[in-house]
């Protein structure tokens, strides 16, 4: 896979803040859990992060959602976050109950916490890094 062209492989890209501690964390989570390998993770601090980030309308030094990019589609906020979990598979796929609540009421709990998400869950100094176990599948 070369990095001017992440999407020559197969599979969704989540883009991420690798400084904040719940972005982080939750990174590291998708990973543990997607036992099948079915998205891979660029920081938007990164490279390819931060100018797939871009490329979809957002400005990389302000990261204000985390997005999925599959293909031509692109997610974002609260649709975002139910994808990933249902795509994880049981029990995570659960979290798709969720949808039942239209994306507008969804969408404002979910721009408030990334908000306010380095005031509540803290910032890091520098990006987070995967163990070399996941390396291959951070772009």
């Amino acid at each position: 896979m070369s990095i001017n062209n992440p999407m020559a492989a197969n599979g969704p890209i989540i883009l991420f803040d690798a400084v904040c501690v719940l972005c982080s964390a939750n990174a590291q989570f998708i990973l543990k859990h997607d036992k099948s390998a079915h998205f891979r993770l660029a920081s938007i601090q990164g490279e390819v992060g931060a100018s797939l980030y871009q490329m979809h309308g957002l400005d990389p030094t302000d990261p204000v959602s985390i997005i999925i990019i599959d293909g031509n589609t692109m997610r974002r906020d609260s649709d975002a976050v139910l994808s990933i979990y249902e795509n994880l598979g049981y029990p995570w796929r659960f979290v798709g109950v969720f949808r039942v609540i239209p994306s507008f009421m969804r969408d404002p709990i979910y721009r408030w916490i990334a908000r306010n998400r380095y005031r509540i869950f803290g910032k890091r100094e520098t990006c987070w890094v995967p163990s070399a176990e996941y390396k291959s599948r951070l772009l």
